[in-house]
């Protein structure tokens, strides 16, 4: 289509200069018409190769690699600025004229274009450094938000965790969960009351003695009933983590995919190790749900079942482990009275 419209203007462009050479003679008809079919001809001449020269050209930069076209562009740029700046001292060059600054301008932006494309590599690192250098300044450390849940604050153990150091960020408590602890503080049954104002108390220290960063989250997801889900809403929005020791909170969160952090399971993790065949000292307290059976603890509360341990009750026993249970509500040891080995 765009070669036609050429033709026909430079067929038009031909009549009229055929005509003006004729003048009002006999031939002008005649040189109007073979001027304007010469003319016509060169404009289709000229545009097929003009259009088969651009879609080279085009094929040719498409090909290039986005790092090479613009390294050459910028050197482009650059070469160009330059013939800028030189065409106040070109124009004064009388004796080769005007095309001075066009020959020049030409020049140096092929020059530019060939310098930026080799040292690409050199330029891109130069960009690399200057965005580094950008991001040192301007960085600021990120800080992950850390929300309790209700379960974690009446704990209190969090307090203690804080006061180690172990935990970092910012500790967010969602007003929401400050409601249900008000709700649980003024509550008729007593234990419940205790525990509300234990979880109060617990974030008062950590307020006021511990040296953490702590955000009151104002806002609530009205349209969401459960502080559970509110919870793990509000993780997502802050792309932070839950703190909890609610067993199904934390399988919600990991549906959810929001990151969790445990403290039973942090307390699992370091308790004393304690291997099978290992002999260790304990006091038997009661019985066991099996026949013959008998409980004792570890200091840290860990559970240990003995086998043969009922008539022991009261006293204290050396056991040898016979096997360790790991579970999501904690660790379980199962032991046999040392005399009862050696008996065997």
């Amino acid at each position: 289509m765009m070669r036609k419209w050429l033709q026909i203007i430079f067929a038009i462009i031909g009549g009229v200069l055929g005509f003006e050479w004729s003048g009002w003679n006999g031939y002008a008809l005649w040189m109007m018409g073979a001027i304007a079919f010469i003319m016509c001809l060169a404009a289709g001449w000229a545009a097929g190769l003009g259009m088969k020269l651009l879609l080279k050209g085009e094929q040719r930069v498409v090909s290039l690699p986005v790092s090479d076209l613009l390294s050459g562009t910028s050197g482009l740029v650059i070469g160009l600025l330059i013939s800028v700046l030189l065409f106040p001292v070109l124009e004064k060059v009388i004796w080769i004229g005007s095309w001075l600054p066009i020959i020049v301008s030409t020049v140096l932006g092929i020059m530019g274009f060939r310098i930026g494309y080799e040292k690409k590599e050199e330029l891109a690192q130069v960009f690399r450094n200057r965005a580094q250098n950008h991001e040192k300044q301007t960085h600021r450390p990120y800080e992950e938000h850390k929300i309790l849940d209700t379960s974690v604050i009446i704990d209190g153990r969090i307090a203690d965790i804080c006061k180690t150091g172990f935990i970092e960020g910012t500790l967010v408590i969602p007003e929401f969960v400050l409601e249900e602890l008000q709700h649980i503080a003024d509550s008729s049954d007593l234990l419940k009351r205790n525990r509300g104002r234990r979880g109060l108390d617990i974030l008062n220290k950590i307020q006021k003695e511990l040296e953490v960063k702590v955000l009151i989250y104002e806002g609530d997801f009205e349209e969401i009933s459960e502080v559970d889900s509110k919870l793990v809403r509000l993780a997502k929005v802050l792309q932070g983590k839950v703190i909890t020791n609610d067993f199904n909170l934390n399988k919600v969160c990991e549906l959810q995919g929001v990151s969790v952090l445990n403290i039973n399971d942090l307390a699992n993790a370091v308790k004393p190790v304690v291997l099978p065949g290992e002999e260790i000292l304990v006091q038997v307290i009661k019985d066991g749900k099996e026949h013959g059976q008998g409980v004792a603890y570890l200091d840290d509360g860990t559970m240990i079942v003995v086998e043969g341990g009922r008539d022991f009750i009261g006293s204290n026993l050396e056991v040898m482990v016979t096997s360790v249970l790991q579970t999501s509500a904690g660790r379980m040891i199962f032991a046999k009275p040392k005399l009862l080995e050696k008996a065997q």
